[in-house]
């Protein structure tokens, strides 16, 4: 096939984001579709085959795009873009962007993203499952977070099933908030990344951020406020229906986990599977299953879910995750 170079114009900032470190991002792009990315200035080169030239060319407009809303692009946005051009997805960049990341606008990596970005916009209750590594706990939290700093909301509250202590913090030290941090961790590591640590420490001491466990959500109306209900595979089917049944007056609500890792002692007494089966066509409730290849953390994340999931299924490891190389 013959090979023919293609310019493609874009500033100076899009240029370096699209370049990265050292050269990085083009390398990572060179290497999937066999072509040669030069920076010549003003735009990039793109040179090759029809077919790898638009695969290419793609996924630098979407990288350019990111760059555009403000966002910092990473390798992880890089082999995200991958990802959904080898998939024969639509790029993410014309899609909604959270202008509050402490380091940059915060955009979907993935169509899967956008389209849980889109879930949480529109519907009341949302649903957002699938395995570790698909941002369905940070998008949440940045979500909620942007609710609450346009006043849409009064509070964000979150809330998580503290099953190795059995739901009974008593015997921890400190105050509640001390006692349910350790838990929460993952929240409080997204909401830091997201507002920076100080504003999440003063709106949490005003109130405007509040995180307990699921038993003490019991007899409560959440009014005016986001909740984050995470980890939900590990409530049983009465916390999730008594959790979600705490949804007051101008709330929304969005449930995250993974319904292949449950820790309960009977894992078919998981609430989140059962909520999932009843409740999917109610009016007003969204579901977005994240998979394996919408995983954004790192490249080997992705190799070890695909990895499990062929294990659970009973298949032989996938032929693009196997060692052929020398013993």
């Amino acid at each position: 096939m013959a090979r023919e170079t293609e310019f493609l114009a874009l500033d100076d900032s899009a240029v370096r984001a699209v370049t990265g470190p050292n050269s990085r991002h083009v390398a990572l792009i060179e290497d999937a579709f066999k072509v040669l990315v030069e920076a010549p200035g003003g735009g990039v080169s793109i040179n090759g085959g029809a077919r790898d030239r638009a695969n290419a060319k793609q996924v630098i407009q979407t990288l350019a795009d990111r760059a555009a809303k403000g966002a910092t692009v990473t390798e992880a946005d890089v082999r995200a873009a991958l990802g959904e051009v080898r998939g024969g997805g639509r790029s993410t960049g014309d899609l909604m962007a959270l202008p509050i990341g402490k380091r940059g606008a915060i955009v979907p990596k993935t169509n899967a993203q956008a389209r849980y970005l889109e879930t949480l916009a529109r519907c009341e209750l949302s649903f957002g499952v699938g395995p570790a590594g698909t941002g369905k706990t940070f998008l949440a939290a940045a979500y909620g977070a942007n609710l609450l700093r346009r006043g849409q909301v009064d509070r964000l509250v979150i809330t998580r099933p503290a099953v190795e202590a059995g739901e009974k913090l008593g015997f921890l030290p400190g105050d509640l908030n001390e006692k349910v941090d350790p838990y929460l961790a993952p929240i409080w590591e997204a909401l830091n990344d997201i507002l920076g640590a100080e504003d999440v420490q003063r709106r949490r001491d005003k109130g405007e951020i509040e995180a307990a466990p699921i038993a003490f959500m019991r007899g409560r109306t959440l009014s005016h406020a986001f909740v984050i209900v995470d980890e939900a595979q590990n409530t049983s089917r009465l916390q999730m229906k008594m959790v979600l049944t705490r949804l007051g007056e101008g709330a929304r609500m969005v449930v995250t986990g993974d319904p292949s890792q449950v820790d309960l002692l009977n894992p078919r007494d998981s609430g989140l599977a059962h909520a999932l089966r009843i409740l999917r066509d109610v009016k007003g409730v969204g579901v977005l299953e994240f998979e394996a290849t919408d995983v954004v953390r790192h490249a080997m994340v992705e190799r070890i879910v695909r990895a499990y999931d062929a294990d659970a299924a009973g298949k032989r490891l996938p032929a693009d995750l196997e060692d052929t190389g020398p013993a």
